[in-house]
């Protein structure tokens, strides 16, 4: 009996066949234990709880990822690089950098991303949605972790130390950049003059000097530059100041 309730549950793969409805939002599932984990998103229920850190979760299998961040545990390795991760879904999203698949869309503009979180982030972007706010001055983010690293503006806090140099920096991607320097890497080419650069920001201002682009105007006198460098240095030729 237990083994043929199996097989019926699998079969549903093959089909497509989902059976069990939420009533609050008619959503269905192939299986029931499916359709009581998502109920949980509607009533707020998390009955897992962590015993490290009190953590709440509403199913096992988020429960069970967590705890190998206590535990260090990282089960799924990656046979392309062996890079390891805790859970299958980062897994999973991490085989995606070897295979190319972007399976995710925007249905906006058609650009495609390996995972559902980054394609929620690019969607930010269309919808002009920023929900993350910075309590110190209320500038606002569409991703949390571009809040994180503007917070560091304010607590002063650098916590990537470039390992040739000490010097330290507010975000992984500026370190990256800094490294360059000492690399000499430049990744990003211009299209039409083959000129290559540190920096996709240089190469943007780069750029403009094949478009004639100068989207930076002085308020008075209304000259406008290629970069925000140059307009404040020309800012002073009014200012007096040296």
């Amino acid at each position: 009996m237990y083994c043929s309730s199996r097989l019926r549950i699998h079969e549903r793969i093959h089909s497509g066949e989902k059976p069990y409805e939420c009533k609050l939002c008619s959503k269905t599932f192939g299986r029931s234990s499916n359709l009581r984990k998502h109920e949980r998103f509607h009533s707020g229920e998390k009955p897992y709880e962590c015993k490290q850190c009190s953590k709440t979760f509403s199913s096992s299998s988020y429960f069970r990822t967590h705890e190998r961040i206590h535990s260090g545990e990282k089960a799924y390795e990656c046979k392309q690089c062996s890079k390891t991760f805790s859970s299958s879904s980062y897994f999973r999203t991490h085989e995606r950098i070897h295979s190319g698949e972007k399976t995710y869309e925007c249905k906006q503009c058609s650009k495609t991303f390996s995972c559902s979180s980054v394609l929620r982030i690019h969607e930010k972007i269309h919808s002009g949605e920023k929900p993350y706010e910075c309590k110190q001055c209320s500038k606002t983010f569409s991703r949390s972790s571009d809040l994180q690293t503007h917070e560091r503006i304010h607590s002063g806090e650098k916590p990537y130390e470039c390992k040739l140099c000490s010097k330290t920096f507010s975000s992984s991607s500026t370190l990256r950049t800094h490294e360059r320097s000492h690399s000499g890497e430049k990744p990003y080419e211009c299209k039409l003059c083959s000129k290559t650069f540190c920096c996709s920001s240089v190469l943007r201002i780069h750029e403009r000097i094949h478009s004639g682009e100068k989207p930076y105007e002085c308020k008075l006198c209304i000259k406008t530059f290629s970069c925000s460098s140059h307009l404040r240095t020309h800012e002073r030729i009014h200012s007096g100041e040296k």
